[in-house]
């Protein structure tokens, strides 16, 4: 068995209703997926791999990006609803799903949260990079990673398109994905909120890479007297597998942040025929490391960090 926990969807009710706040959703890539957006189609590439179970998030655009708050919050609704019906109906395919918010309302993002998984029984809260262009480590989103700390379930982070480094999602996510980690490690989060659990896409981006550039330039003149030794902040995040086929970046990002915090994630069903689905299976295989760390990435960490019963 294998988990794949950061697999895309944007749900018929949910994008039809989308589309009618506002059209500009239907330009995106992921809305031009047809295994995005059509069920069936999806479930006929699913039978490819019997032995991947889908936690589904909802694709981007970002709620907040697209309609006001008062839209957003109706939206947030019609997709939890759509998510939580998905793994109901459809145990053997998807074994969890993960709660969209309407992050420009933030009280209403956090009835949402509390909604989502006492009633749902969704697994997590997915956020993006920037709200609105506001960074993650601004003070008003605080009451949202107090409360899935206490949850003790995660937050994922999707990365976000920042205008001013647009490179059609291929350099400037990663950029946006670390820079949201960095911030979050600066602002004291795991100083706050020591058991919180964030989940990175794309294996955490930059931060394996230049952890030592980090270690030596984060000296403590740039960083709060509270932050002791931020490096060890940064291994704190939870990352998924999605490089694409890259063996050698997910050895990268093993010796950074240890196999307990790596986990399946293949950004399905994004990619030819699901081919990225096979080829991120194919890198861990080629993983130099003991085949019992191979199973945590595949399947084990999932279970324990979504607290899933099989």
């Amino acid at each position: 068995m294998k988990i794949d926990v950061f697999a895309h969807i944007l749900p018929e009710k949910y994008l039809t209703a989308y589309s009618q706040k506002n059209k500009a959703v239907l330009e995106q890539v992921e809305a031009r997926n047809r295994a995005v957006t059509d069920l069936e189609t999806r479930l006929r590439l699913m039978d490819r791999y019997p032995d991947v179970l889908q936690v589904l998030t909802v694709a981007q655009p970002p709620l907040e990006k697209f309609v006001k708050p008062k839209d957003a919050i109706e939206l947030a609704r019609i997709a939890n609803d759509e998510l939580a019906e998905l793994v109901e109906k459809y145990p053997d395919k998807f074994i969890a799903a993960v709660a969209c918010l309407p992050m420009n309302d933030v009280d209403a993002a956090l009835v949402e949260a509390d909604r989502t998984i006492t009633q749902l029984g969704l697994k997590g809260v997915q956020i993006y990079s920037r709200i609105n262009g506001e960074p993650l480590d601004n003070p008003k989103f605080k009451p949202l990673y107090e409360k899935m700390a206490n949850y003790d379930l995660p937050i994922w982070i999707h990365p976000t398109t920042d205008k001013e480094i647009d490179t059609g999602g291929i350099l400037g996510w990663p950029f946006e994905t670390a820079a949201a980690m960095y911030r979050l490690v600066l602002a004291g989060t795991f100083n706050d909120y020591p058991d919180i659990k964030f989940i990175t896409h794309h294996c955490g981006s930059m931060i394996p890479t230049f952890a030592k550039r980090i270690q030596w330039l984060l000296y403590p003149s740039r960083r709060p007297l509270s932050i002791k030794n931020p490096i060890e902040h940064f291994r704190k995040f939870y990352n998924d597998t999605a490089l694409y086929g890259n063996t050698a970046g997910l050895m990268c990002a093993y010796a950074f942040f240890g196999a307990d915090h790596m986990l399946f994630g293949t950004d399905a069903p994004l990619g030819p025929k699901f081919g990225l689905t096979l080829e991120t299976i194919e890198s861990i295989e080629r993983m130099d490391i003991p085949d019992v760390e191979k199973e945590k990435i595949l399947v084990r960490n999932a279970v324990n960090l979504l607290a899933l019963a099989l």
